[in-house]
C-alpha cells in the first residue's frame, strides 16, 4: 500500500485528482444504487415489472449515451463534460429523494444514467492526456480508487438506508455537488480536442464518422465483449447461485457481501503490483489474453462444485456455497487487474492518439450492449440449465467464453491489430 501512495503522489495534480474523483463518484453512486430497487418496490409499492422500467432507463440511458458523452467531451474539452456530468448526476438523485410519480422516477433515473455517460469518457480521456507514457501506470492507480469506492459504498448506504433512504439520496447528491464545485475550482482547463470545421456541427459529424471507421478499434471492441460480460457475473451469476444454496437471508447477504468485498479488497491490494509485473515482462496483447483467461478459469470452482453433494444445512452448506464462489470472485478480480490498465492503454493507441474521448465512448456503448445481452442469456441459461438437471452447463459455457475471448485478443496481437508499447514506461515513486 505504501507504493501504491508514493506512486499516486508522483503523478501530476490533475491525475491525482481525477483519481480521488473517481473515487468520490463511486462512493456517492454505489451508496445508493444498491438500495434503489427496494425503494422502489418496497416504499413506493411499484410492481417488479415497472422497477425494472425505472433501472433499465438508468442503464440505457448511461451504455447507450457514452459514444454521445465522449464526442461531446472531444468537440467541447474534458472538464465542462466532468463538471456537467456531476451537475446532472447531483439534480438527479436529489430528484430520486422527493420523487413518487412515474415520469419523474423516469426522469431521475434518465438524468443520473446519461449524467454517467457524460462525465466516465471525459474522465478517462483527460487522465490519459495528463498521465502521458505513464498511463498504463496511472490507469491501475485509478481501478484502485475505483474499487475502493465501489467497496466502501454500499456500507455508507446501508448506514444511511436503515435511518431514511431519502437522506441516501440527498448525501449521494450534496457528493456529487461539491464535486461539481471541485472540478470547476480545481480541475485545469484543456485545449479542445477536436475543431473539426467552422462550427460545432461540423465537428461533431468528424468525430461521428472517425471512431467508427476505425476497423482495428472495432476488432478490438468486439474482442473485449466477453471479458466484460464474464466480469459482470460478479454482480449476476455468482449472487444469484450464492442465494440459491443458502437463501435470502442474514446468511445469503453475508455471502454476497464476501464476493464484492474480495474482488475489491484484493484490487485495492494487489493492482499497482500485478500491473508492473506484467508491464515489465509483456506487450499489452499477451497482457490481455492472459487477464482474460483468468476471467474464464474463475468459472471452473463453481463449475466443479456441480459436482460435490450439497449439504443440507448449516454451516456446511453455506461454506459449500462461499468458497468456491468467493474464489471465482477472486479470479474474477485478478482477471481483471491484468486486463485493465492495458485495455484503457490500447483504446488510446488504437485511436491514433486523437478523439480519444469519442472512442472510449464508442467502446463503453459497444461493450454495454454486450454486457445486456450476456446477462440476458446468462440468466436464462442458469434458470434452463438448474431445471434441466445440467447445472454444470452454463458455468463451462463462461469459461469457453473466456477462452473464446483470449484467443481473439491472441489473434489480433499476432496480426499487429494490438499495438506494441513504443517506449516503455518507467514508474516513478516520489522522493
Amino acid at each position: 500500500m505504501r507504493a501504491t501512495i508514493e506512486r499516486f503522489r508522483s503523478h501530476e495534480r490533475s491525475v491525482q485528482l481525477l483519481m480521488v474523483n473517481q473515487f468520490t463518484i463511486n462512493l456517492g453512486f454505489y451508496m445508493l444504487m444498491p438500495y434503489l430497487a427496494a425503494h422502489l418496490a418496497g416504499t413506493l409499492g411499484l410492481a417488479a415489472w415497472l422497477v425494472g422500467l425505472v433501472l433499465g432507463v438508468r442503464n440505457f440511458s448511461q451504455q447507450g449515451m457514452f459514444v454521445v458523452g465522449g464526442a461531446l467531451a472531444d468537440r467541447f474539452g474534458c472538464k465542462p463534460l466532468i463538471v456537467a456530468g456531476c451537475a446532472l448526476r447531483t439534480a438527479g438523485f436529489a430528484t430520486l429523494a422527493v420523487a413518487d410519480s412515474l415520469p419523474a422516477l423516469l426522469a431521475a433515473s434518465a438524468a443520473t444514467g446519461f449524467a454517467g455517460a457524460l462525465f466516465n469518457p471525459a474522465v478517462r480521456a483527460y487522465l490519459a492526456a495528463d498521465a502521458g507514457e505513464r498511463r498504463v501506470e496511472a490507469f491501475a492507480l485509478f481501478n484502485v480508487f475505483y474499487q475502493a469506492g465501489i467497496l466502501l459504498g454500499p456500507l455508507v448506504g446501508l448506514a444511511l438506508t436503515g435511518i431514511d433512504f431519502r437522506l441516501t439520496c440527498l448525501v449521494s447528491a450534496a457528493i456529487f455537488g461539491a464535486l461539481s464545485v471541485v472540478q470547476i475550482r480545481a480541475l485545469p482547463a484543456r485545449p479542445v480536442a477536436a475543431r473539426g470545421g467552422p462550427g460545432a456541427a461540423a465537428g461533431m459529424r468528424a468525430l461521428w464518422r472517425g471512431a467508427p471507421a476505425n476497423r482495428p478499434f472495432l476488432l478490438f471492441s468486439a474482442a473485449m465483449i466477453g471479458s466484460y460480460v464474464l466480469s459482470f457475473q460478479v454482480y449476476l451469476a455468482l449472487p444469484l447461485e450464492v442465494r440459491r444454496l443458502v437463501g435470502e437471508g442474514g446468511s445469503g447477504t453475508a455471502a454476497v457481501t464476501l464476493l464484492f468485498a474480495v474482488s475489491a479488497l484484493s484490487t485495492v491490494a494487489a493492482q499497482t503490483r500485478v500491473t508492473a509485473w506484467f508491464q515489465a515482462r509483456t506487450e499489452p496483447g499477451p497482457a490481455l489474453a492472459v487477464g482474460v483467461i483468468v476471467m474464464g478459469l474463475a468459472f471452473v470452482p463453481p463449475l466443479v462444485a456441480t459436482a460435490v453433494p450439497v449439504p443440507g444445512g448449516g454451516a456446511a452448506r453455506w461454506l459449500c456455497a462461499a468458497v468456491p464462489l468467493t474464489l471465482s470472485a477472486l479470479l474474477l478480480a485478478a482477471g481483471t487487474m491484468i486486463a485493465y490498465p492495458f485495455e484503457m492503454d490500447t483504446v488510446i493507441r488504437l485511436s491514433g492518439e486523437r478523439h480519444v474521448a469519442t472512442h472510449y465512448g464508442l467502446y463503453n456503448t459497444i461493450c454495454g450492449v454486450g454486457i445486456a445481452l450476456g446477462n440476458l442469456f446468462t440468466g436464462a441459461a442458469l434458470d434452463a440449465a438448474r431445471d434441466a438437471g445440467l447445472a454444470a452447463l452454463p458455468w463451462a459455457a463462461l469459461s469457453v467464453l473466456g477462452a473464446a475471448c483470449a484467443a481473439a485478443l491472441h489473434g489480433l496481437h499476432r496480426t499487429g491489430r494490438i499495438p506494441k508499447r513504443s517506449v516503455p514506461e518507467e514508474p516513478r515513486v516520489a522522493v
